[in-house]
């Protein structure tokens, strides 16, 4: 769900939709949460103007003959583990923003790689959106708010917060002066390893602007992170920005 609010006047509109095009072959479409009361309810109360919540023949009608490819940034991270996942997201952002033009579109930071790729698109289109980042929203142990959360048995879902404190910790390495990648990296592999069984997609340090991997925390980077606890494939970040200086 993405929020597109018209600065003047003041007015929100609210899109849901779970669009097909972002889910490969052997991935959850099927059984993905579609919670649209609860959804509804969510939006009146956060005093939402009005909610765009089409079907797929009314995003596709016919079918899907165009894509949107947003090249270098959609290449690391999660790129290679979902093919052709980011180009069903351009498309439908794209999508979206001509069928509701707005001033604002508002993005989670937990979809850090998706935030920076909408960001992309606007730009190199010239579609006068201002893309902006919201805070990843966590539950009380940490967790990143998501909702295939709901997948998780309780013995997982207490395993999971080891995913934010991995991050955190390496935050605090990094602050007291460890500045290296892979030695960052292996911290948080190990602890995740350390807390039960998972599998773990990547773990990268980036550049926040171009997501290139980093060798060395000397300028803004991102630590991301994709990892599966059971049947669950779940993603997080943090940002941590050291100054320049030795290594």
């Amino acid at each position: 769900m993405h929020v597109l609010k018209d600065i003047a006047p003041a007015r929100q509109s609210v899109t849901i939709f779970v669009n097909p095009t972002q889910f490969g072959p052997q991935e959850d479409l099927a059984a993905y949460p579609r919670p649209l009361q609860a959804d509804l309810a969510a939006c009146e109360k956060a005093g939402v103007d009005a909610v765009f919540a089409p079907d797929v023949e009314t995003m596709y009608p016919g079918g899907v003959f165009t894509r949107v490819h947003v090249a270098t940034l959609t290449d690391g991270l999660c790129g290679p583990h979902r093919p052709g996942h980011f180009d069903g997201v351009a498309t439908v952002v794209a999508k979206l923003f001509q069928i509701l033009p707005a001033d604002a579109a508002f993005f989670g930071e937990k979809d850090y790689q998706q935030l920076r790729v909408v960001q992309q698109l606007v730009r190199d289109l010239n579609i006068p959106v201002e893309v902006v980042g919201c805070p990843t929203v966590r539950e009380p142990d940490g967790l990143a708010m998501s909702s295939r959360n709901a997948y998780l048995v309780p013995a997982q879902r207490a395993q999971a917060a080891c995913l934010y404190q991995a991050l955190n910790r390496a935050c605090t390495r990094a602050a007291g002066g460890v500045r290296r990648a892979a030695e960052l990296i292996d911290g948080i592999r190990g602890d995740i390893l350390a807390a039960g069984p998972a599998g773990i997609d990547y773990v990268e340090i980036v550049d926040a602007v171009t997501l290139e991997p980093l060798t060395a925390v000397n300028r803004a980077a991102r630590i991301c992170l994709a990892v599966r606890i059971g049947g669950c494939r779940l993603i997080d970040n943090v940002a941590v920005d050291m100054p320049a200086g030795p290594i």
